[in-house]
């Protein structure tokens, strides 16, 4: 049984920054759930207002239905009552539908649906899969727009109307025309959640597009540092944003664009750059190599707010 109403878990989402932590797993890349739950503990105590359970940091693309069930009921369990837990659901139709169920059982918080798999689909057959997936769950869901499933405003629109328990957009394409299009038409109607690869380079002109909150991938690891960048932005303090944008996020961009797939192996990268290791990425995903581990270890070593 969820914790929250849609209505309650959307506001509670857009009033800070979000949690995508990685999913633990032993060198046999099986689950480590013992390691994984004691990460949620830890991440908790940094002041994050909502955690996202095997999404794409968490690498829900190379998890088993059954292995995200799990994962999600860990997080549920290890959370403080406070924090929503959202779920993920994907893939087709069908088994999105069966995703969001499952989330019900383990005591989700609300939904996130990633885009359907390989497919391309116009914006009716968009329609239908959402609205299908709304249909299936009383939780909230928020939807992501990226890859082969980017929404229109007016799809948008549409499916704010027809689905009451859609409470969120989340934009992981990066098109400013098109947010504000989006925003103009819903307004408040939904939360707006930052979805790109290292949502920071983009949380402060999204601002001013009614983005208030974004998913946080360095939050794993330097969630001091996160939550310090966050703030910053919330009180459009301009000069301390470039100067953490310039210290610490471009250069971790600059790392994150060496390879294809970077976007989440360099978050475990930076997990044991720490000393939190979360074990490795599973495939088609590649860790980083020596050289690039050494290159992030020491962008954290020199900058100090980057510490825990």
């Amino acid at each position: 049984m969820s914790r929250f109403s849609p209505a309650e878990a959307a506001e509670r989402l857009a009033s800070g920054l979000l949690s995508f932590p990685v999913t633990h797993f032993r060198d046999d890349l099986s689950f480590d759930e013992a390691a994984y739950r004691d990460n949620i503990g830890w991440l908790s105590g940094f002041g994050a207002t909502g955690l996202f359970a095997a999404g794409g940091t968490g690498e829900f693309f190379s998890l088993t239905p059954a292995e995200v069930e799990s994962v999600v009921t860990a997080a549920v369990q290890e959370v403080p009552a406070d924090i929503p837990v959202i779920a993920p659901a994907g893939y087709g139709t069908a088994t999105a539908v069966e995703l969001a169920r499952a989330a019900e059982r383990a005591g989700a918080d609300g939904l996130l649906l990633l885009p359907p798999y390989l497919t391309e689909a116009p914006q009716e057959g968009l329609v239908e899969h959402v609205r299908a997936v709304c249909a299936a769950t009383d939780l909230g869901v928020i939807i992501y727009s990226r890859a082969n499933a980017v929404y229109s405003d007016t799809t948008v629109a549409r499916l704010a109307e027809e689905c009451p328990n859609l409470i969120g957009f989340k934009d992981g394409v990066g098109d400013i025309e098109k947010m504000t299009r989006i925003y103009s038409r819903v307004g408040d109607r939904l939360t707006y959640v930052g979805g790109l690869p290292t949502a920071e380079t983009f949380a402060l002109p999204y601002l001013e597009m009614g983005v208030t909150t974004y998913s946080s991938a360095m939050y794993n690891f330097v969630p001091e540092f996160a939550v310090r960048f966050y703030d910053a932005v919330r009180e459009r303090d301009r000069v301390a944003v470039y100067r953490y944008l310039n210290e610490f996020v471009l250069p971790y961009c600059d790392i994150r664009n060496r390879s294809a797939g970077y976007a989440v192996s360099i978050v475990k990268a930076g997990m044991r750059a720490i000393g939190r290791p979360a074990g490795p990425v599973r495939a088609p995903l590649v860790d980083l190599d020596e050289t690039e581990l050494a290159m992030l270890t020491e962008l954290i070593d020199r900058v100090p707010e980057a510490r825990a």
